[in-house]
């Protein structure tokens, strides 16, 4: 697989070189002369300076034959740019973004991002265990359909304790699909289902309305 990496920092670097262990075929885009010299120097000859944003410079590392595009700069914007140009000019089948600011996940993805990665949100839903103001866990993305499916766990105080499936305000587009609770077998819940504190929740919502769903519970 031909891969393409935006951006050589650490982040670029460890995956790049993690890659190349792999068998990919990889080459890095990066801005920094010095960087580049450095991971050249380390990994081979498998960067080139430039701007991963610009169409020339994706032209000239051969995105047109590339499997997938991975910008992982520092730059949210920047990131998103080389996926559009890489996607839209190039038709580069996949395409991933590193975000810093979580908050930009919902535009990355509606504007044809395939997949987004925040550490962020990663470390905020390792935390689900443990602290009860992070109920709600990723398990799937589907991109095309703007879909995702979670795993929510009833904590402790929570409104929805008590309260029948009917009785939840659920935001438009969103179902729970399964309740696994404590100590019963999971089950496929109706409308008339009582949450109960600890209950695990396997739900399906949009994109839009995920931060919404989470605030349920």
């Amino acid at each position: 697989m031909y891969i393409i990496v935006v951006g050589g920092g650490r982040v670029g670097y460890y995956l790049t070189k993690a890659l190349l262990d792999e068998g990919h075929e990889v080459l890095v885009v990066e801005k920094n002369a010095t960087i580049c010299e450095n991971i050249n120097e380390e990994l081979g000859s498998v960067c080139i300076r430039g701007d991963g944003c610009e169409a020339a410079t994706l032209a000239e590392v051969g995105a047109d034959r590339a499997d997938m595009l991975i910008a992982v700069t520092g730059d949210d914007e920047d990131n998103l740019v080389a996926c559009q140009v890489a996607k839209h000019k190039f038709n580069v089948h996949r395409t991933i973004a590193r975000i810093r600011n979580p908050q930009n996940e919902v535009i990355f993805k509606k504007l044809g991002i395939d997949v987004t990665v925040s550490s962020t949100k990663v470390i905020l839903e390792h935390l689900a265990e443990s602290v009860p103001t992070h109920p709600l866990t990723h398990l799937l993305t589907i991109s095309d359909k703007e879909l995702e499916i979670v795993e929510i766990k009833v904590p402790p105080g929570s409104t929805a304790v008590g309260k029948t499936i009917k009785e939840l305000a659920l935001p438009k587009g969103s179902r729970l699909v399964l309740i696994i609770p404590l100590e019963l077998k999971p089950r496929v819940p109706s409308s008339d289902t009582v949450l109960h504190e600890g209950d695990r929740i396997i739900a399906v919502t949009t994109i839009e309305e995920e931060e919404t769903l989470r605030a349920l519970f």
